[in-house]
């Protein structure tokens, strides 16, 4: 359908990329990785035609549909939100016009309106023209919509709203290839599920950029990795990328290393035998042939790294945030959450995630004291201080400034202990990078910028909301990083299942107005097994819809089968994958539980540590209770392995 050959694009002198070759066919759901800069959008766009490469080419078949979604919208919207999802079937509705026009001229009798008639019926029908509003509908309540926002005026809702709803045009509109542009990125968990699903039943070709690792996992068939300039292809999701990259490395370095050897061996020749006579001509030869050989080059994996340490916050109490049977809503209206109970304690990691609109802005606001409980009560700890991180931060940047400039009139001056750079660079903003405007950084790299001024700073509660819209994979990384080391206390909303998989420790579920704590991060939670299910009902009432229509082709649509299919293959790997992800989780927490033990058997070891009796037992105790934690996490991990071995 799509065949990309040998692109490439510079800009100012720089090289974005060059030989950039993939096929997009029937049913190949390709993924577009990598850093934030290497030209993933560009990609899309020359791809879509909205911009010309320097050098290569796009070849498109005859009468493809091509259906886009970019990060950023510049539609303007005029009618309500099924009305504009529903001009996604222009093509269909153009047949539905014309059919009206003909129903006027039946009367007459005329047989050639009567045949023309019958023919665009029957198209309007194979079109799916008479079930079009009611999918529309589906479509939309699986992006989260109610039945009463679709007849609200698009142009009223915020941008991420927006945005769901030009992706739901576009799923409507059935395109031949789909390219989407981080279509994750204002989706809630339930939508994000909602929508893997849909695409891994997708029967086109399908071109995406994203940075949530699992949704690469259930939809992608093919990695495409843009890194150092070019880009490479591999077979699979998301983790066989990952390990072929590896293996790949791997035979690189083997590969260069025996040319080394081989290299040397020859230029030890030349150097023995350069000034013998009889020898000349074989010198001369290995010369030339030392001239012609291409290095093999070892793929490099450009990777951020954190390397700076947090500021030590002072000690908050034990209790950070307790609401207790709260009812917490805006105004006279009817509460937004009812009888919430909550408890974080200090040290705490805490993900809370629910669909849109459930009420996690809701509790947040209550915790930050914006919002007030009409019952019960939001109590926060004594010295406890806040950072907040959401996206309005991102738009709150000086677009004047150098990004050290931003970073030094947010966080004030600089510490003796702290180097400012080193921050920067731990976000991936070093060298040069500190003195780019903040205008013309991208989208990911300014949220970067404002994590960097929000992590900074020595507070005992951070809560961040939504923070890796925008980041990409080696930025999620980073956050990953800093989560995990940050010595304070965290509140965590985020619809990336990787990264609250592997840096909290326990959820909060915001559903249906009610709040419900658990304990451990239960996979069952991320994954909500009820959006599987009514998805699946909401298909099913629709199929069987259709099979009542006049005329209607009662057959299972190739679609549905592909869907079906897919759910099969979900449903046989999902038996092994929550296991092997409880496996890695448990184990890096383990291992984390007995980092911390370490830890405190050398301020054990100090003798300054028992100057102070009351010290001494708060420093026993605390170590006693991380040695019990580690314990029961190494046991939770070895009967998890032993599930997992039972169950492969």
């Amino acid at each position: 359908m799509i065949s990309v050959s040998g692109l490439a694009k510079a800009y100012g002198g720089r090289t974005l990329f060059q030989n950039v070759t993939f096929r997009l066919t029937n049913g190949r759901r390709i993924a577009l990785v990598g850093g934030n800069g290497v030209g993933k959008t560009t990609i899309l766009e020359i791809v879509v035609g909205l911009r010309e490469a320097d050098t290569g080419d796009v070849s498109i078949q005859k009468d493809t549909r091509v259906g886009y979604l970019p990060q950023e919208l510049l539609d303007s919207w005029e009618g309500s939100v099924l009305d504009e999802v529903m001009r996604g079937a222009d093509h269909i509705l153009e047949i539905q016009d014309k059919l009206r026009e003909l129903e006027a001229e039946l009367a007459s009798g005329d047989p050639d309106v009567m045949e023309r008639y019958g023919a665009l019926q029957s198209q309007f029908e194979q079109l799916g023209g008479y079930q079009l509003e009611a999918e529309a509908r589906s479509i939309l309540g699986g992006l989260g919509f109610t039945t009463e926002d679709m007849d609200r005026k698009l142009a009223e809702m915020s941008g991420g709203w927006q945005m769901r709803a030009a992706l739901a045009r576009l799923l409507l509109q059935r395109p031949d290839v789909l390219v989407l542009d981080e279509p994750t990125n204002h989706l809630d968990v339930d939508s994000v599920l909602w929508l893997e699903q849909q695409l891994a039943a997708f029967p086109g070709a399908l071109l995406f950029v994203s940075h949530d690792r699992d949704f690469i996992d259930a939809v992608a068939e093919r990695v495409v990795e843009v890194a150092r300039q070019t880009a490479a292809e591999y077979v699979g999701g998301f983790a066989e990328f990952v390990v072929l990259r590896e293996e790949r490395i791997r035979m690189a370095e083997a590969e260069a290393a025996n040319q080394a050897r081989k290299v040397a061996h020859v230029e030890a020749f030349i150097e023995r035998f350069r000034y013998k006579a009889t020898k000349a001509r074989q010198v001369q030869s290995r010369i030339k042939t030392l001239e012609k050989l291409e290095t093999i080059e070892v793929p490099e994996i450009e990777e951020l790294k954190l390397n700076f340490s947090f500021p030590e916050p002072r000690r908050s109490s034990r209790v950070v945030v307790e609401i207790d049977n709260a009812d917490i809503g805006y105004g006279d209206e009817a509460p937004v959450v009812t009888g919430a109970n909550l408890v974080v304690e200090r040290g705490q990691k805490v993900g809370l995630i629910g669909p849109n609109g459930a009420g996690k802005s809701t509790v947040l606001k209550a915790v930050l004291g914006e919002l007030k409980p009409s019952t019960g009560s939001v109590t926060i700890g004594n010295n406890v201080d806040v950072a907040y991180f959401a996206q309005h931060q991102v738009d709150a940047l000086d677009l004047s400034k150098t990004v050290e400039q931003e970073f030094r009139m947010k966080v004030g001056e600089q510490p003796k202990n702290r180097n400012y750079r080193t921050v920067l660079g731990s976000f991936g903003f070093s060298g040069d990078a500190v003195e780019r405007r903040v205008a013309d950084l991208s989208g990911g790299e300014r949220t970067r910028l404002a994590l960097a001024e929000t992590m900074c700073n020595p507070v005992n509660l951070l809560i961040l909301d939504e923070p890796t819209n925008h980041l990409d994979i080696p930025s999620c990384d980073v956050l990953e990083d800093a989560l995990s080391v940050y010595p304070g206390t965290v509140l965590l909303v985020s619809h990336d299942r990787y990264l609250v998989r592997n840096t909290v420790e326990s959820l909060v579920e915001v559903r249906d107005g009610k709040v419900t704590q658990y304990l451990d991060v239960e996979e069952h939670i991320l994954n909500p097994q009820n959006v599987t299910a009514s998805t699946s009902s909401r298909t099913s009432t629709q199929d069987s819809k259709s099979s009542q229509g006049p005329g209607a082709n009662k057959a299972i649509s190739r679609k549905e089968e592909k869907r079906r299919e897919a759910e099969g293959r979900q449903a046989k790997s999902k038996r092994t994958k929550d296991l092997r992800k409880r496996v890695e989780r448990l184990e890096r927490q383990a291992m984390r539980a007995e980092d911390v033990v370490t830890a405190l058997e050398q301020q054990l070891a100090d003798p300054a540590a028992y100057e102070d009796p009351d010290e001494m037992k708060q420093l026993l105790a605390t170590h006693e209770t991380a040695k019990a934690k580690a314990a029961d996490l190494v046991s939770e991990w070895e009967e998890a392995v032993e599930r997992l071995d039972d169950a492969s």
